[in-house]
């Protein structure tokens, strides 16, 4: 039963880290076009 637990909790933070990684290339993403827009009214 502990083994199983602990294999849970590391695929849990593996989730959460691959979760991470699509949100911080989401936000870069948004970033850029902003930064774009801003750029091109100027």
């Amino acid at each position: 039963m502990k083994v199983s637990g602990r294999s849970m909790e590391s695929s849990k933070k593996r989730s959460t880290g691959r979760t991470l990684v699509h949100q911080r290339t989401r936000l870069y993403i948004v970033w850029r076009c902003v930064t774009m827009l801003l750029c091109w009214h100027d």
